[in-house]
């Protein structure tokens, strides 16, 4: 697909705002620990939805989930809860709330332990991002996302299956899952 001068990029970009997210956002390397929370929570919110409705409601999520500050998220109570219950501008279900709540407590634990959520993700991958081989579909679980999926869950986090986890490691660059003919693949592989 040719858009304003690029070659061609991944298939399922075809929307002006799966258009952005691809060229500016998806399968760049991620360091920083509050925007790993924040995708792993939209992962999660996702679940069961397309990829493109989460990020049309992304500035509302950053907005009632305090920018996805996790030390606050894991203070909400009931009061909260029923806010954000109420709010039309995010996805309204109370286990997806809930696991974004619980994932922050354990988050939070993670970088206790760690130093920071970084470091703890990207020793799923030895501290460098995997490569889809020429010719090699893109999978929807690998042994990585199992890996990390079992991990998280075993630490408390909820709605971190390994699609969920596959789909995260993907966004935040542990792996480069762009078309090998892509525009992108060859600068994201450069970071």
């Amino acid at each position: 697909m040719k858009d304003k001068g690029k070659s061609q990029r991944c298939e399922w970009a075809k929307s002006p705002l799966l258009i952005e997210y691809h060229d500016r956002e998806w399968g760049v390397p991620l360091h920083d620990d509050r925007r790993l929370f924040e995708l792993l929570t939209l992962e999660g919110a996702q679940a069961g939805l397309s990829w493109e409705t989460i990020l049309r409601k992304r500035e509302n999520y950053r907005r009632a989930f305090d920018e996805f500050e996790p030390a606050k998220i894991a203070r909400y109570d009931q009061k909260r809860v029923a806010t954000l219950l109420a709010d039309s501008g995010i996805i309204r279900n109370r286990l997806k709330i809930a696991a974004a709540i619980q994932n922050a407590r354990a988050f939070l634990a993670i970088q206790k332990e760690f130093g920071s959520f970084d470091k703890y993700v990207w020793n799923f991958v030895e501290g460098k991002p995997r490569r889809r081989q020429r010719g090699q579909a893109v999978p929807v679980t690998t042994a990585d996302s199992d890996q990390l999926s079992r991990d998280l869950k075993a630490r408390g986090f909820k709605f971190v299956g390994s699609t969920i986890c596959y789909s995260f490691m993907q966004a935040v660059g542990l792996v480069n899952d762009h078309d090998l003919a892509c525009f992108r693949y060859r600068e994201v592989s450069k970071r």
